[in-house]
């Protein structure tokens, strides 16, 4: 972000740099079960147009507390969308912030009787449990645009499942600017398996919500979407049932075909 720029044009956070360049170099450091890994080094070039401008970099185009509290307020403010999404509040975090979610369906009524009447199955997606990982949000932001939107597979989808969308796991990091921890000083996506309702209360709520959600339908996929240090493009990592192994890639299997950049 460029000061000159977003004085004289109204230009806050864009592109820019040259000879950008992300490769792993000699210094080692310890990984886990004692297993070797290296640091990365990350060169770019830019060149300053102005003199005496002061510029801000990112690694990523950030996405704040604010810009998602300023966009579920435009969302909501939509009297077409309002019909069929909710707004609620998970729970508060530690430092008292809002934990939000959506709950986005149609909110059509069908005759019991209905021989077409099916019961719609349950999605959740989650984003931003590690503040640092700001695509984590534009992704997020572009599921929500393209959830509520008119279009016809959009249309489809609220008719078939109840999204539930929790956009942001972890409000007081990304306030704080924290790049991967809460302020419990904890990485919360380390804490699924036994949440502290004191200490993570946005995963606590969450997997309560889920179990819950679970009860009263299929949940038929859980999304959680991060950024990566190394990896390029779109990649997804999944849980295992035994009992089913290949059930758990057919997601990323139709991904793959669908889109060139999985």
């Amino acid at each position: 972000m460029s000061d000159h720029r977003k004085i004289n044009e109204n230009v806050e956070w864009f592109r820019g740099g040259e000879d950008i360049s992300y490769y792993r170099n000699n210094f080692k450091r310890e990984g886990k079960f004692g297993t070797e890994k290296f640091y990365y080094t990350f060169t770019f070039t830019y060149t300053f147009p102005v003199d005496r401008d002061t510029v801000y970099f990112a690694y990523s185009l950030p996405y704040t507390y604010t810009d998602l509290c300023d966009d579920l307020a435009k969302l909501m403010g939509d009297p077409r969308i309002s019909t069929f999404v909710s707004r609620n509040t998970l729970c508060r975090t530690l430092a008292g912030n809002k934990c939000e979610y959506l709950t986005i369906t149609s909110r059509e009524t069908v005759p019991e009787d209905d021989p077409n009447r099916i019961k719609k199955r349950g999605v959740v997606v989650s984003a931003r449990v590690h503040p640092g990982e700001s695509v984590g949000s534009w992704m997020m932001k572009g599921v929500i645009d393209f959830l509520v939107s008119d279009c016809i597979e959009a249309q489809a989808l609220r008719k078939l499942f109840i999204f539930k969308v929790i956009p942001m796991l972890n409000p007081d990091g990304v306030i704080n600017g924290n790049y991967r921890c809460s302020l419990s000083g904890g990485d919360l996506n380390r804490r699924w398996k036994a949440p502290s309702r004191v200490l993570h209360p946005t995963v606590y709520e969450t997997k309560k919500m889920v179990k819950e959600f679970q009860n009263e339908r299929e949940v038929t996929l859980f999304l959680d979407l991060h950024g990566h240090s190394r990896r390029k493009n779109i990649f997804m990592y999944g849980n295992t049932m035994p009992d089913d192994p290949s059930s758990t890639r057919i997601f990323p299997f139709i991904m793959a075909k669908l889109v060139d950049y999985f």
